[in-house]
């Protein structure tokens, strides 16, 4: 525990004071994202015009080099996990080698494709898992319809055997699979991200909706030209922030005397809204705690772990949460006596959740005297 706290700290070093944006988004969110945009080779096929020769009838590859994508999003957080949204996207690459041909040549051009999906995506919330890191990855599925317009494409036969000219503009379905992660900045609201994303495109949606024109041999020939399945594969950075209202978790509060006395030879520990690490003054606490135990005769340490009622998730799922979180605060207190010298038979550990609170409030209430731990020698 004391490691991964650590190394959570590490990470945010340079976050705000205040504790990382919730990774779960509830309600509007926008997101801006571009990377790189590798298309697998694919296969163009030409149809022979009647009484033609080849090149009408064959097929050959197109191989694609570099290129780039770029798009932008709205949607909506549902508060457990599930997210959906309307996407505008835009994606370029350049063409520059038409292998497996019977002549040699030398092809340049490139294609851009445009349009819109509706994706639905799921944000794994690690705390579920017992990891408490800034990071949230997400799954996702999405369909809609893209744009193919080829500008134009031309192979140019060497020794003067002709050239082919490839152009044109249609739309189809299209899909795709995404897979990537989300970082929270220290910013309430805003994350960067990075994802992975597979865009297919079945070629039966374009049958010979493009076209072509070739010179050799003293002929000239068009025809109509179709693709086979076409795959995007993507490689993205992003931005997003989402328009959570919800106010930011308050500053760590002072440690100050209980409202209510405290039996003797009892200690308080006060934890941040959803967290179970030990503050700087916390461990100061608990290394008292276990310097008493030492000087006076102590049989049995009992500590027990409480929330206030606010939850990172509504409803009875919160009231289990935070039933797991004040145990998760215990633990993070007994793990400390021990480091201080606290045997670990002496030490019972409870987690009351949002029972037995110091502060009385209403409900969904974030109360800093109420997420504690109580140390009690006995």
């Amino acid at each position: 525990m004391r490691l991964r706290s650590a190394l959570l700290a590490t990470t945010l070093i340079a976050a705000a004071p205040a504790a990382a944006s919730a990774t779960t988004i509830t309600g509007p969110y926008v997101n801006i994202a571009g990377g790189y945009n590798l298309v697998q080779n694919q296969h163009a096929h030409f149809a022979a015009a009647p009484g033609e020769a080849p090149p009408g009838g064959t097929s050959s590859q197109l191989r694609h080099n570099t290129g780039f994508t770029g798009f932008g999003a709205f949607g909506w957080g549902f508060g457990n996990g599930l997210r959906a949204e309307l996407e505008g996207v835009y994606n370029y690459s350049n063409i520059d080698h038409n292998p497996g041909g019977t002549l040699p040549g030398r092809t340049r051009g490139s294609d851009q494709s445009y349009g819109g999906f509706v994706n639905v995506l799921y944000d794994i919330d690690l705390k579920q898992f017992g990891i408490d890191a800034p990071v949230t990855p997400f799954v996702g599925v999405g369909a809609g319809y893209l744009w193919q317009h080829y500008n134009p494409i031309t192979t140019t036969y060497a020794n003067n055997a002709g050239s082919r000219r490839i152009g044109g503009t249609n739309g189809g379905f299209a899909y795709q699979g995404i897979v990537g992660a989300a970082y929270d900045t220290g910013i309430p609201g805003f994350q960067v991200t990075t994802e992975y994303r597979m865009i297919g495109q079945p070629g039966s949606f374009m049958d010979g909706a493009f076209h072509y024109t070739a010179n050799g041999g003293g002929k000239q020939y068009a025809g109509n030209t179709g693709f086979d399945h076409r795959f995007n594969h993507q490689f993205i950075l992003g931005l997003r922030y989402a328009f959570d209202t919800a106010p930011p978790p308050p500053p760590p509060a002072p440690v100050v005397a209980a409202p209510a006395p405290l039996p003797a030879r009892s200690y308080l520990v006060f934890f941040d809204w959803d967290k179970s690490v030990l503050t700087a003054r916390a461990r100061q606490i608990v290394a008292e705690a276990a310097q008493a135990s030492t000087h006076v005769q102590t049989t049995r340490i009992e500590v027990n772990g409480y929330t206030d009622n606010s939850a990172a998730h509504p409803g009875p799922r919160g009231e289990k949460y935070n039933l797991g979180l004040s145990l998760h605060r215990a633990e993070s207190v007994k793990a400390e006596l021990i480091h201080d010298g606290v045997p670990a038979a002496a030490i019972d550990i409870h987690g009351y959740g949002e029972a037995h609170p110091l502060v009385p409030t209403g409900p969904n209430t974030r109360e800093p005297q109420n997420r504690r731990v109580e140390i009690i020698l006995h």
